[in-house]
């Protein structure tokens, strides 16, 4: 697996171009890899369960949340990540499959501070604000945190400030363009994504 995403990288690298996020299956190929890692390839792994895999409900991240989720609870053993650790990771992938598992690390004292901080910097997280609301209720500190965290638009303030200056590019497009031709449908021809906003360019 590694021997052909390092050959996909050159690949892509040739044409000026980042690599592709990795699939459920790469994902899943690293994870098996991360429970006994090859000799040299501890870096590279951490390196692709951190930062190659899509955030939020791509295929992909279920399998990252999964394996991360059963690091966190302690009911699998990874020799490169820690309990902490693998809290720390769900609470980078901005939501989706991590939400849940988050939120059961609020109980655990081994991550629940943890959980907390990657809770305070997440915003979507629909109806389960109300499991963090419940959790407030009923006296745990950690979700009470998350709240006040929320409430006081921390995951706003705490952001670097923008510059006074920023200068863009406009690209014109003659014609109307929608979101059909913008959406991140896998294959021509596919349901987009998104359908219901159009502009006039």
């Amino acid at each position: 697996m590694l021997q052909a995403y390092r050959l996909h990288v050159a690949g892509r690298a040739a044409l000026g171009i980042p690599p592709l996020p990795l699939s459920a299956q790469q994902t899943a190929d690293v994870v098996e890899l991360l429970k006994a890692p090859p000799a040299g390839e501890e870096t590279t792994l951490l390196e692709l369960i951190t930062h190659r895999v899509p955030a939020g409900v791509d295929d992909a991240a279920k399998v990252k949340a999964s394996y991360l989720a059963a690091v966190a609870h302690g009911s699998e053993v990874c020799p490169l990540i820690s309990r902490t650790k693998a809290t720390e990771l769900l609470g980078t992938m901005l939501g989706g499959y991590n939400i849940t598992p988050l939120i059961n690390l609020l109980d655990d004292p081994v991550t629940a501070e943890t959980a907390a901080a990657g809770l305070k910097k997440t915003l979507l997280m629909f109806d389960q604000f109300h499991d963090v609301n419940e959790k407030a209720k009923t006296g745990n500190a950690h979700a009470k945190a998350v709240l006040k965290s929320w409430a006081d638009a921390e995951w706003f303030t705490s952001r670097p400030e923008l510059p006074k200056r920023i200068v863009v590019s406009i690209f014109k497009v003659g014609g109307e363009t929608n979101t059909d031709d913008l959406s991140p449908a896998p294959t021509p021809g596919a349901a987009p994504t998104f359908r219901s906003t159009r502009w006039r360019c």
